[in-house]
């Protein structure tokens, strides 16, 4: 047999959806306003009908104490039931629908009254504060029930208190005007809340669209995924409202914008500043896959707008990837000197081999030594400039990449750079950059040529690369500083547009500047000025042994630097004219090499 089935009991409590509970909630809401709005009116409105009775009451005596007639007849004429002072206080009440009008004397007897037989008897509630002279108000039971009354003194001639009045209104006629205003209340009461019930499903409806009809447990699920996932994942996300001010970030985008929770609130040039990075989160740059720099860090950005008029933008870390690319690039220049020097190391040894077959020994050893002395000389003319050994090794590797490609470079005379840089390897990073750009630009020209000149002035480094390529328009001069702007394909690694605009950066960052602007006889000349980036001389009493770069190892060098031994000048042609040293023949004789 199979088991019974379970009995599905009951169960009774709030909706789970958030459109039902916010119909159900405010239902009950207006059902418990209007409620109370009908108790609360209705509380003053018994109260308001009986002291609008006992005013009426009040009334109606003091016009009826005011008849100087009643005060004669009740003066000179007895209580009887025909009596005057009976038919005009009767008179009074048909007119005026009163309960009863009661005509006393001083001692409390009737002179008047509904009921003819309690005339010429004592009244049935205390009079003395109507005849002491106050007027009184007051809701009593008396020999016809309970009534609405009033009662005033009245006066003779010569204005002597000589008895009283006191009027009565039934109080059933007011508590009938009150059960008669309550349907009438209701009707409003219904009517306010079949509008309350009217909006609060229009709200609801609201809701419902705004919550995708989910159930609360399903928001307080999905706002704890929320928060796991921005606070677990390894991008920076930023979202942003309609005002484009920040309201969200997580923990690696405040990492990697290097702000805090003060952010939240501002709007991104009161939390960022001006700067790419900004324009790419705020929208003013579209693209996907938008390269920026902040402070150190090289970061790709994308964004996408929201419904609701906002947006929200994601970050990535590009540093150790750029980082890596640029290795890779260093490590590719590496390999074209080494296969530079390949070439020349080849044509030399062919060129001794054959002397040796020619028996030619004596020539064969003065080639050697020519190959050797020029190599010594080239680097020490090199060296003499330029102290610092990661500077010339990398312009040396430069020289021979650029040989490799059949450019020209070479060292202008006014270069003099002490051993006393501060940050060798930003340096580096300059250099390199602006090499690379001007090789690439001059290229496949005819007499392709750059030229570096590098000097101290004080503590200031001044950098100037020139080159005879077809230069940069006055109208991209500022672009082309600007991270992920680039003429060039990218490489197989990531994104162009870096190189120039970390050369900005790490000049701003020392208070210094780069520009660019025209070389003298046409090309493009790049000027990098770099403040207090040489120790002051008493920081470095002792000058370092200056480095013989044809002793340095590949192996060891930097990866944007190169082994100068492989340049051998000695079948070079004579520098051409300018500025340039020795360094320009070991660049042309490693040209005619690879050629």
């Amino acid at each position: 047999m199979s088991p019974t089935p379970p009995v599905r009991r009951l169960r009774l409590g709030l909706p789970r959806r958030v459109f039902s509970q916010v119909l159900v909630m405010q239902l009950a809401i207006a059902a418990g306003v209007a409620v109370l709005a009908t108790g609360l009116f209705l509380a003053p409105l018994s109260h308001q009908l009986d002291d609008q009775a006992m005013r009426r009451a009040l009334a109606i005596a003091e016009t009826t104490a005011q008849n100087p007639q009643i005060a004669h007849d009740l003066q000179n004429t007895p209580p009887t039931v025909d009596g005057p002072v009976q038919r005009e206080a009767e008179r009074i009440r048909l007119a005026t629908k009163a309960e009863y009008i009661v005509v006393m004397d001083s001692h409390g007897t009737r002179w008047s009254h509904t009921d003819p037989k309690q005339i010429g008897n004592h009244v049935s509630t205390d009079p003395q504060q109507a005849l002491a002279g106050h007027e009184v108000m007051q809701i009593d039971t008396g020999t016809l029930g309970r009534s609405a009354r009033g009662k005033v003194p009245l006066y003779d001639e010569h204005h002597r208190i000589i008895g009283a009045v006191s009027v009565g209104i039934a109080y059933d006629s007011v508590r009938a005007r009150l059960i008669a205003a309550i349907p009438g209340l209701f009707a409003y009461a219904g009517g306010a809340l079949a509008v309350g019930a009217l909006a609060a499903w229009l709200i609801s409806r609201r809701v419902q669209r705004q919550t995708r009809d989910l159930a609360f447990s399903d928001i307080a699920a999905l706002l704890a995924e929320r928060e796991a996932m921005l606070h677990g994942i390894r991008e920076g996300v930023v979202a942003l409202d309609r005002d484009g001010r920040v309201r969200l970030l997580n923990d690696e985008a405040r990492r990697l914008l290097g702000i805090g929770d003060e952010a939240v609130g501002l709007s991104l040039d009161e939390a960022l500043g001006e700067g790419r990075t900004t324009d790419v989160l705020a929208g003013r740059v579209t693209g996907t896959d938008l390269l920026t720099v902040r402070g150190q860090r090289v970061l790709v950005a994308n964004r996408m707008p929201t419904d609701d008029g906002g947006a929200v933008a994601t970050l990535r870390d590009r540093t150790e990837l750029e980082q890596l690319g640029r290795e890779l690039d260093s490590t590719r220049g590496l390999i074209d000197a080494l296969r530079a020097q390949d070439h020349e190391h080849a044509n030399r040894m062919h060129t001794l081999l054959g002397l040796l077959e020619l028996e030619m020994y004596d020539d064969a050893v003065e080639f050697v030594g020519e190959v050797v002395g020029d190599h010594r000389a080239t680097a020490e003319q090199v060296t003499e400039k330029i102290q610092d050994p990661l500077i010339a090794a990398l312009l040396v590797g430069k020289a021979t990449v650029a040989a490799e490609r059949g450019v020209a470079l070479w060292v202008s005379d006014r270069t003099r750079l002490p051993d006393r840089l501060v940050d060798p390897r930003g340096l580096v990073t300059v250099v390199g950059n602006l090499v690379d750009n001007a090789l690439d630009a001059v290229a496949a020209t005819l007499h392709a040529r750059v030229e570096v000149e590098l000097r101290a002035e004080g503590r200031t480094a001044v950098l100037r690369v020139r080159d005879t390529g077809p230069g940069i328009p006055a109208d991209q001069r500022d672009l082309i500083f600007t991270e992920g702007w680039s003429t060039k394909q990218p490489p197989a690694h990531g994104k162009r547009g870096i190189g120039l605009s970390l050369v900005r950066l790490l000049a701003e960052r020392q208070g210094g500047r780069a520009a660019v602007g025209d070389a003298p006889g046409g090309g493009a000349e790049f000027t990098v000025v770099l403040p207090e980036a040489l120790a002051e001389p008493d920081l470095t009493p002792v000058d370092p042994p200056s480095v013989d770069p044809s002793s340095m190892d590949p192996s060891s060098m930097d990866p944007s630097s190169v082994d100068p031994s492989s340049m051998d000048p000695s079948s070079a042609d004579p520098a051409p004219a300018g500025p340039g040293p020795s360094l320009a023949a070991a660049v042309e004789t490693a040209g005619e090499g690879s050629r």
